[in-house]
């Protein structure tokens, strides 16, 4: 089914989760074992990565092959240019497509490992809205694309950002993912900036669920990503206390996810790596505390756990 059928037919948000092809016989059963886990609480699609220059580009249509065939789950493919030659890119799609997989979110990529500045295969395509119109002219995929709060890192300026987003939607784009982010404010100002600008897509809040300090800061400096100092300080008292930085972690993310919801975003995208504790946890309370049923348009104090605010932070 497509994810932008699901979005528009939802009664209620809708929730998914990412994954990422693992390199390693131990990672292969980390994987299993999660989405075994999640797949208990029953999400309305779950994702796939594709590694920088195709890395585990055949791992990622075999895992989102089994997820949908075997566990029952929608599923959606990610694909990138980087790395790629525009014949590869096809193949790769024609794989997908032979799998019975319905959906592709449509990426330009980071560069590989190692390498600062992003270079295009040369006989392969520069932007993601290449590639999303390569999709939707030779294909019947449901595309999604990514979009990004805090402005992408090689983009000069919002205003710059959302012409860009408005010409990936052009092209064949029907809903969006966003990067992580910490600030509940970022997602709502920049929604708010896509209406303005005439974008009506589905906005799907990406959320990673906060377990390692060391992890996070390393994730956030390759994304962009800015952690709330008042957050931050929070768990840099906490670090040497797993534990301790797993129950903040959690309690955050759970209060930034409610906040999104009772404040209408359609629903939220786990960034998981590839692992269920948090993720269970915090999907598990959202249920219980439904906080989509006190929807209201008005700015709520966004609290932080161990005192202060999220919009102070």
């Amino acid at each position: 089914m497509r994810i932008d059928e699901i979005i528009a037919s939802a009664e209620e948000p809708v929730f998914s989760f990412e994954f990422f092809p693992p390199k390693t016989p131990e990672g292969e059963r980390t994987l299993r074992d999660t989405l075994g886990t999640l797949r208990g609480l029953q999400p309305d699609f779950v994702s796939v990565t594709y590694g920088a220059g195709g890395a585990t580009r055949e791992r990622t249509v075999e895992i989102t092959k089994w997820i949908k065939q075997e566990l029952g789950i929608e599923a959606m493919a990610h694909l990138s240019c980087v790395g790629e030659p525009v014949d590869r890119l096809r193949e790769m799609l024609d794989e997908i497509a032979g799998a019975g997989i319905d959906n592709v979110l449509a990426l330009r990529g980071d560069p590989p490992r190692g390498e600062k500045e992003w270079t295009p295969h040369p006989d392969g395509l520069r932007w993601s809205t290449e590639l999303i119109a390569l999709i939707a002219g030779g294909y019947e995929f449901c595309v999604g694309a990514a979009s990004f709060p805090e402005v992408h890192p090689d983009a000069p300026d919002l205003a710059h950002d959302i012409r860009f987003l408005k010409e990936k939607l052009a092209a064949g784009a029907s809903f969006l993912i966003t990067q992580m982010f910490f600030d509940n404010r970022y997602y709502f100002d920049f929604v708010a900036s896509c209406r303005e600008a005439g974008i009506t897509a589905p906005i799907v809040p990406g959320v990673i669920p906060i377990t390692n300090v060391a992890q996070l800061k390393t994730i956030t400096e390759m994304c962009g990503a800015t952690i709330p100092p008042g957050l931050l300080l929070e768990l840099d008292r906490r670090a040497d206390d797993p534990e301790a930085v797993l129950q903040l972690g959690v309690a955050y993310t759970t209060l930034q996810c409610a906040d999104l919801l009772r404040r209408g975003a359609p629903g939220i995208h786990f960034y998981t790596l590839n692992r269920s504790p948090a993720t269970r946890a915090i999907l598990s309370s959202l249920r219980l505390q439904r906080p989509w049923d006190e929807r209201q348009d008005d700015q709520l104090e966004e609290v932080q756990p161990g005192g202060g605010s999220m919009s102070s932070a």
